[in-house]
């Protein structure tokens, strides 16, 4: 606002403006583009401070997306992958690079999409809480619609990949749907839908999806043909997820009752649901000694990470289960990776039909 003061002598009119200590109309101290250097510093500050909470904000927005994703899991999904990819190459003595890659995504999308139903379902059946591993929606960091339309957008990307795949494969395309959209319908239907998971399916879910369809899907889009023999190679890997599962169901099992759910560490208990971990744990490295000593020394590697296994026996044994699903799908990853390499380096013809 301008004071405007007025002198009238004989012959001459003085006019002196003065800037009056009051602020623009937009709350800013700016008066018709003069600004004192205090007030610049003043209006540039309070931008700034803006700029710094908006781009705070975008970033735990893409943080809570990362964590509700529970990308920690995704080596049961990776794995399979690869093994399926290995079996392929011991087989055909070659592999597509480009199918790899894009069978890869098509799993991680699914997989990923599922953990957001997941979280989506729990959250709106009130299982999770604020001591939750997943506490996404709870802390409304991310609003339901928000992991909804994400899932989608997975959901999305996984279905754009198998399209690509029926192009790149030889895998004739009922084959290819049929394996697919298994795996897509079982990662939706674990807490979506019927809710599988709340019924003690979930396990027969995962040992079924994480294991040998996510196998097979890999063996078959990189060779062209459906075969049995991915199903039982993935039979040990398939437990060791399995491992997984059960642990984190172990531990949530105090709030699964509250809310009303049935799983399979509900229905057995803790001292039998330590029975099963224990031998979801360790039939593994059995089937890996049968296999090292009976074909190939290559296949003893996964023998390697038996030292992890045993810490986390001791802990499920004491019910100290905060921690146990991460540290399984650590030793899940190092196992996956350790049975590839293994697969790979075994003499051809020494390993049962390949």
């Amino acid at each position: 606002m301008l004071g405007i003061m007025v002198d009238l002598p004989r012959d001459k009119i003085s006019v002196s403006a003065e800037l009056v200590d009051e602020p623009g109309e937009n709350g800013d101290d700016c008066i018709d583009g003069v600004v004192s250097e205090p007030l610049i510093n003043g209006c540039d500050q309070s931008d700034q401070n803006k700029q710094n909470q908006r781009t705070g904000g975008l970033k735990d927005k893409c943080a809570a997306y990362v964590v509700a994703l529970r990308p920690w899991s995704f080596s049961t999904s990776l794995t399979p992958v690869a093994l399926g990819s290995a079996l392929a190459y011991k087989s055909e003595g070659k592999i597509d690079i480009l199918i790899l890659l894009v069978c890869g995504v098509a799993v991680l999308a699914v997989h990923g999409a599922g953990n957001l139903v997941n979280t989506f379902y729990d959250f709106s059946k009130g299982i999770d809480h604020k001591k939750s591993d997943d506490r996404t929606l709870v802390d409304r960091i991310l609003e339901p619609q928000d992991v909804v339309m994400f899932g989608a957008v997975l959901y999305s990307l996984g279905c754009i990949c198998a399209t690509c795949l029926f192009f790149l494969s030889t895998l004739k395309l009922e084959h290819l749907a049929l394996i697919f959209f298994g795996g897509l319908s079982s990662s939706f239907l674990y807490t979506g839908g019927i809710g599988l998971k709340y019924v003690a399916l979930g396990d027969v879910v995962i040992l079924i999806t994480f294991g040998p369809l996510a196998v097979m899907f890999a063996y078959a889009v990189q060779v062209g043909y459906l075969s049995v023999l991915p199903l039982i190679y993935a039979i040990p890997l398939a437990l060791n997820t399995e491992a997984i599962l059960h642990s984190n169901n172990t531990r949530d099992m105090d709030s699964d009752k509250q809310a009303g759910i049935v799983t399979l560490a509900i229905l057995i208990g803790p001292t039998l649901s330590y029975v099963l971990f224990s031998v979801l744990l360790f039939l593994p490295y059995v089937l890996f000694s049968i296999l090292a000593t009976r074909y190939a020394v290559s296949m003893a590697l996964p023998l390697l990470t038996i030292p992890m296994a045993f810490p986390l026996e001791r802990q499920f044994r004491s019910r100290s289960y905060s921690k146990i699903p991460h540290k399984t799908a650590k030793l899940n990853l190092l196992m996956g990776l350790f049975y590839v390499f293994g697969i790979i380096l075994a003499p051809k013809g020494s390993l049962p039909k390949l």
